[in-house]
């Protein structure tokens, strides 16, 4: 399904697209956005909450096989993608959440990640096989914390230096995830015609239904609506590319084939479905912010009926 090369490369993005979100932020950051903390906290409720028991509840619902089973609940522990910055920027979203959310998510998945796995493999009734093992997720965590932390040191030290790998890594990874697409899509293009219609419900309506439940949440937590959206795209919006590093550390051969289904067609059609998303809540933002400006124009006065002219 992967070749060696774009094995080889998915890791190299990944690597520089945490190299590059690291320098964009600073040490005085995390101590801003903690003075705050609910957005963060709302978000990490959303991402190890509600989209693992998402994904463990759509894999009952379908009655997915153990292979797909684990790959769809795999897709669901798994922290918030870095693309989610970039679409929380053009819907007009709040950046600097959606980046501390991505961060944060990414930093608590070593410990919350491996649990939530185990728990949701357990509950499932997954064969040993199908078991991703602690270890394997923790050794790809650690591998992106690296260059993540290496980014803020950059930042810290050279902020010219830290903007350029910021804006670096942000368009190699877009560029990246575009050839990866182009790529697969034309050589495995059988295999999207013979894929069930559950399988493809399983990837596009996880990434949906997430947002959607995220933005329920925020709102009922009292985020106002432009946090509430940020805070959707965030949940949304897994890392995929994290999900099929460890299923390629895990599994081999045809199994491997069979579990990398669900996080390869994620990947694939969360960047449509965030695409037409990111549009309306861009549009709706646009709007909001019409009216506030209308509404601060003074209306002009109406003359009293019958007055004279001083």
């Amino acid at each position: 399904m992967l070749t060696d090369f774009e094995t080889r490369l998915l890791g190299l993005m990944m690597m520089v697209i945490m190299l590059g979100m690291g320098a964009s932020l600073t040490f005085k950051d995390f101590r801003i956005a903690f003075r705050k903390p609910q957005g963060i906290l709302i978000g990490l409720l959303c991402q190890y909450a509600i989209m693992p028991f998402l994904g463990y509840l759509m894999t009952v619902a379908l009655g997915l096989p153990p292979a797909l089973a684990i790959g769809l609940i795999l897709m669901g522990c798994m922290p918030g993608g870095t693309t989610s910055n970039i679409f929380a920027y053009f819907s007009k979203g709040v950046l600097a959440l959606s980046i501390m959310m991505t961060i944060c998510s990414t930093l608590v998945a070593v410990v919350m990640v491996p649990v939530l796995l185990q728990f949701y493999s357990g509950l499932t009734g997954l064969p040993s096989e199908y078991t991703v093992p602690a270890g394997n997720v923790a050794q790809v965590l650690v591998v992106l914390i690296v260059p993540t932390l290496l980014g803020i040191a950059m930042r810290k030290w050279n902020p010219n230096v830290g903007a350029t790998v910021e804006l670096v890594g942000g368009f190699l990874g877009v560029v990246v995830i575009l050839f990866l697409v182009l790529t697969w899509v034309p050589r495995n293009h059988q295999l999207l015609f013979t894929t069930p219609g559950s399988v493809y419900f399983a990837a596009i309506g996880l990434g949906l239904i997430g947002m959607a439940l995220g933005y329920g949440l925020s709102r009922l937590l009292r985020q106002d609506a432009r946090r509430s959206r940020t805070i959707a795209l965030e949940t949304g919006i897994q890392n995929g590319p994290l999900a099929v590093l460890i299923v390629l550390l895990t599994f081999r051969d045809e199994l491997q084939q069979q579990v990398l289904l669900i996080p390869v067609l994620y990947s694939l059609f969360i960047v449509l479905t965030s695409s037409a998303v990111t549009v309306w809540f861009r549009r709706i933002t646009t709007r909001e912010e019409l009216a506030r400006d209308q509404a601060k124009v003074p209306t002009a006065v109406k003359p009293v009926p019958g007055a004279k002219a001083a």
